[in-house]
């Protein structure tokens, strides 16, 4: 079937190139959902689904194998495969309807991508659990477990006391923002919803703006290419909804204790005992490379995806286990890590959500809906027109001991089983004016260890409580805020360096540097030399507290895969704990002060920073960066990690920023063709098509593009159309 022929299908583009669809029923619209982003996107979808599968290094190169072990590791597809088979039918033929459409569209969409000449690539097919896989392999790590991999180093190198040193409440984390402002604080009164996703950036962007039409009903929002519907932002004319990531925990890692059987096998060490662990091996083929076998161990809490001290998994450890295993390495034991997460144990993924989210009418159905949300765990916003509002966590937490969400636990430890089918309940809250999410603790306190800190949050619920007349058009003000309150202890510290004696004293161009930050706006914004200056001493007290005697423990990298690197590397643990590391922790207070001074004395004796937008550049990833693309090309951005306007760098190593708001949008209740959104790049992933990046510069300053509803105002694309 072609998109625009037959059966009732229209294919309409505004003026940015965002498709509006309409079908005659939902599972035809799923079906030109399906295609138009295979289409649009097809070199995003066919990485995506090779992702899934653990098969991207057989194009991409030897730089994807650790990715691809993982994702074999941790049982992805095999994930996905139980989730599809555990649909309604109602759901499954849905699925099955977009994964037809993707199958349709494939072939278009791979003669218009270059990409896929490059690496030499045909497009694959889809199967009906593949869009499945591509959400599980979106977000098996939002929950951030390899966190528990950096406590267990912490606790075992520098002391139990210092476990929580570094949690994310201090350092703060990447998250997203989303507010929604109740009827009587509007100027048309009636609710606004707006916000922003802060993801990884890549290019093509990770959300796709796209309208659903069809009798049912009619839809707009920004989908995830590959997944059928709205599962996050959308707005059906009648109610409107978003969400964040609710920094719940949700995922465990277990030490497990494993030996080798006489025939091959491979039996894993319980609460009970000596038992079998399901064992079979894969072959990672590497393009310009050597294949990989690897082998995959599943035991009862899970895919062990960490072998003995962070290797391959499959060999002896190198002296005993303990007594606990009852034999020492000479007998075959070893100690491995497995991964426990909520799909894999229950197979359910939660999407019979998303088709009823699409056919939802009012805040109630969204409720109803969202009951059966299982990952990730977000909190949720809603309203509707008749005035109901929604502030909720939906997705699914297991009941178990507390110790499980801090570090890794023992598997031969009963206490440590999860309650069989239990799951906490998910916390609500009444929206009172406005309400605020940005990942900070607070409605799903109960339910997570770390948590951004509250500064974005704090400056949000500032901003909002200064109007009470609130319209589309003005949210931009707060998506835009570049105010770094993150900044104050840093501050605080180099007002702190006015010398008591003259062995204290500054330099005459550090005390140049200090007057200049004492008397900076706090404001991160692209063309501030004062920022860039902030940020270069910010860069230098990093390096330094890094580098101090307290923490040589930690700067051993840790052993274990490249996949969790991210997670365990003292630089960045250090860059995103600096507000707490400046009043507490092992590094002694005239250390601190020490450093401090040091540093205005190093960015005192150097160039005079840039500006801050020269260094704070957008980094996205791409699978297979342009050809004639250089990183230089990159433009500069304002905000910075703790801003409203996050876009988040490692201080001291590099001020690229590779996260930032993947979409903006601004729902209006009370008209919908009001409603404001953007992405970072556009609607197509095709370099040479003119929607392929043309939103950048609007995005880049902060604008936001109107949404268009109007059928008269769009263009139909005919079938004639050599596209289509």
């Amino acid at each position: 079937m072609r998109i625009g022929v037959g059966v009732g299908i229209e294919v309409y583009r505004d003026d940015w190139g965002v498709p509006h669809l309409r079908g005659t029923d939902p599972d035809e619209l799923a079906f030109a959902q399906g295609r138009v982003t295979a289409v649009d996107r097809a070199w995003q979808l066919e990485v995506e689904r090779h992702r899934a599968q653990g098969t991207t290094a057989a194009f991409l190169g030897a730089g994807e194998t650790g990715w691809d072990t993982f994702a074999r590791q941790a049982r992805l597809a095999d994930t996905a495969r139980r989730c599809f088979d555990r649909l309604d039918a109602r759901t499954a033929r849905w699925v099955r309807a977009y994964v037809d459409g993707v199958n349709a569209g494939l072939p278009e969409g791979a003669a218009r991508a270059g990409q896929f000449v490059r690496v030499g690539l045909a497009p694959g097919r889809w199967e009906p659990w593949t869009p499945l896989a591509v959400w599980l392999t979106t977000h098996i790590l939002f929950a951030g477990f390899p966190a528990k991999l950096w406590r267990e180093e912490v606790a075992r190198r520098l002391g139990e006391e210092w476990t929580e040193l570094f949690a994310t409440d201090g350092p703060g984390t990447s998250g997203s923002n989303g507010w929604i402002v109740s009827g009587a604080r509007t100027a048309s009164g009636s609710a606004i919803i707006a916000g922003d996703p802060h993801r990884f950036i890549e290019a093509p962007g990770v959300y796709q703006q796209i309208r659903l039409a069809c009798p049912e009903y009619d839809v707009l929002g920004l989908a995830v290419p590959g997944v059928p519907g709205l599962a996050h932002f959308g707005h059906t004319g009648g109610v409107a909804w978003a969400i964040t990531n609710a920094m719940s925990d949700y995922q465990d890692v277990y030490r497990e204790r494993l030996r080798r059987t006489a025939d091959g096998g491979v039996e894993a060490l319980g609460p009970d005992g000596w038992y079998p662990a399901s064992v079979h091996r894969e072959t990672v083929q590497v393009a310009g490379g050597d294949p990989v076998g690897i082998e995959v161990i599943e035991t009862e809490r899970g895919p062990v995806v960490i072998g003995p001290d962070g290797g391959p998994i499959g060999g002896p450890v190198g002296g005993p286990v303990g007594a606990e295993g009852g034999e020492g390495a000479e007998g075959g034991v070893w100690e491995a890590i497995s991964l426990r997460y909520p799909p894999r144990v229950t197979g359910e993924l939660g999407f019979a959500v998303l088709p009823e989210l699409l056919a939802a009418r009012t805040v109630a159905d969204v409720d109803r809906a969202v009951d059966g949300w299982v990952e990730p765990v977000n909190v949720v916003m809603a309203a509707d027109v008749d005035g109901g509002l929604l502030h909720r966590v939906a997705g699914y937490v297991p009941v178990r001991d507390h110790a499980n969400s801090v570090r890794v636990v023992p598997a031969w430890e009963a206490a440590h089983d999860w309650r069989d089918g239990a799951a906490v309940p998910t916390p609500r809250a009444e929206v009172e004016g406005h309400a605020v999410m940005a990942n900070a603790r607070g409605l799903a306190g109960p339910l997570g260890i770390e948590f951004a800190p509250p500064h974005r949050a704090a400056r949000i619920d500032a901003l909002l409580d200064a109007s009470t007349a609130w319209t589309p058009e003005a949210m931009a003000g707060i998506h835009t805020d570049t105010d770094n309150p993150s900044a104050a202890r840093l501050l605080a510290a180099i007002r702190a360096t006015a010398p008591d004696t003259d062995a204290d004293a500054l330099s005459p161009a550090a005390l140049a540097v200090r007057a200049r930050l004492l008397a900076w706006d706090r404001r991160m914004d692209a063309d501030s030399t004062d920022a860039g200056l902030y940020a270069a001493v910010r860069g230098a007290v990093v390096r330094r507290l890094t580098a101090h005697p307290a923490f040589a423990a930690l700067r051993e990298p840790a052993p274990y895969p490249a996949v969790f690197q991210p997670w365990l590397a003292l630089g960045p643990r250090v860059a995103l704990a600096l507000e707490t590391l400046l009043s507490s922790g092992p590094v002694p207070a005239a250390d601190v002060a020490e450093i401090v001074r040091e540093a205005l004395e190093e960015v005192a004796a150097g160039e005079e920073p840039p500006a801050w937008g020269v260094t704070h550049r957008l980094a996205p990833w791409q699978a297979l960066p342009d050809e004639d693309e250089d990183d230089a090309d990159w433009p500069g951005l304002s905000g910075d990690h703790d801003c409203v306007m996050s876009s988040t760098s490692v201080p001291g190593y590099t001020d690229r920023s590779a996260r930032a708001s993947a979409a903006r949008y601004v729902w209006d209740l009370a008209d919908r063709d009001k409603s404001l959104w953007i992405v970072p790049f556009g609607a197509s992933g095709v370099a040479d098509d003119p929607h392929h990046r043309d939103q950048l510069p609007l995005w880049l300053r902060g604008g936001l593009a109107p949404v268009t509803t109007d059928w008269h105002h769009l263009t139909k694309e005919h079938p004639h159309d050599d596209r289509h």
